[in-house]
């Protein structure tokens, strides 16, 4: 038989992979490919990306907050707590940093006439390797709360 809270661990586990990849795609790439478009061509591009952003990050995001709620309650009986409070505190950091920062940047930035060229960006760029490594964090979290359970 399928223990439940196993099955929820790799569920968790795999939804923590998948940020760490969608955010490592925003550091790298998304949010600098921003820089070599136009002002004109901006607003396009970004709003075409916001259009996406309800799929491919918060859909998951709000999987993963749920199933890291859900993993106070249903663990696996190996699971060390330390592990339990680092996930979910390591997403909760995240979502409050990007409510306080990032979120009001990208807010700003929708609205400010210079786009790519705008203080906001510039902003986003300087500091966003910290929700990156947070979320990374939470990864590797999962991962060792992963193999301690399996092991």
């Amino acid at each position: 038989m399928i223990d439940p809270a196993k099955s929820l661990l790799l569920g968790c586990l795999a939804l923590s992979f998948y940020l760490v990849g969608a955010i490592w795609a925003h550091e790298v790439d998304i949010f600098r490919s921003w820089r070599l478009v136009g002002a004109a061509e901006f607003r396009a591009l970004q709003n075409a990306h916001w259009r996406k952003l309800a799929y491919w990050i918060f859909s998951p995001l709000a999987l993963a907050l749920a199933g890291s709620v859900a993993l106070i309650w249903l663990h696996p009986q190996d699971s060390p707590r330390w592990t339990i409070l680092a996930n979910l505190g390591l997403q909760l950091l995240s979502l409050a940093l990007t409510a306080v920062f990032w979120g009001r940047w990208q807010a700003r930035l929708s609205q400010d006439s210079a786009g790519p060229r705008g203080i906001y960006l510039a902003q986003i760029l300087r500091t966003h390797w910290i929700r990156t490594a947070i979320i990374s964090a939470d990864g590797l979290v999962m991962l060792v709360w992963t193999i301690t359970v399996f092991a």
